[in-house]
């Protein structure tokens, strides 16, 4: 039963990394998710049937949205405003920013929201996965994504739509912008 863990951490830990970043989206925190995620998954490795690395992203996930250490994701004073991007801005930069844009704006994201975010556009889970890797429906899958989608297309930081535009018929459930930041 050890070594069969044993093999499952060192086969699998660095899949099981990239989801936990993509979650956390800091080094640190993902680790410590991670760790704990395994640490729950080896006192219930001989009643894993079936597949254990879908039952430890199930557990990483539902570690994430339940962990009692929430970073403070208020505002912070500046007397100086950040610097505006510059028409001449290369590709890279561009590319960058978008990136960065696209991160901010999930961290705004509710834990589930963001779970299934990840799980579904950047693990490429099916909606019927994705609900069993988060313990919930398909209906709840679709309805937690579809808001996710909806915040992030009126998010300022990234700039898809605006809002008070009723001629705006951009798809929010259109993510092609998303396949670069993979």
């Amino acid at each position: 039963m050890s070594v069969d863990f044993d093999d499952f951490v060192v086969a699998r830990s660095s899949a099981l990394l990239r989801t936990a970043y993509l979650l956390t989206h800091d080094h640190a925190s993902a680790e410590d998710l991670l760790q704990t995620a395994l640490t729950k998954a080896w006192f219930a490795w001989g009643r894993i049937d079936g597949n254990p690395e879908a039952y430890v992203r199930r557990i990483l996930v539902n570690t994430y949205a339940t962990w009692w250490r929430r970073k403070w994701n208020g505002e912070l004073a500046t007397e100086e405003l950040p610097e505006r991007h510059d028409e001449c801005a290369s590709d890279a930069g561009d590319a960058v920013s978008a990136a960065q844009d696209l991160w901010q704006a999930m961290e705004r994201l509710p834990r589930r929201q963001r779970a299934v975010v990840v799980l579904r556009f950047f693990e490429d889970l099916s909606v019927a996965e994705t609900a069993e890797q988060m313990g919930c429906s398909t209906g709840t899958v679709k309805s937690q994504l579809s808001k996710a989608l909806a915040k992030l297309r009126i998010d300022p930081a990234l700039g898809l739509a605006d809002p008070a535009d009723p001629a705006d018929t951009t798809d929010p459930t259109d993510l092609s912008h998303l396949e670069d930041q993979r």
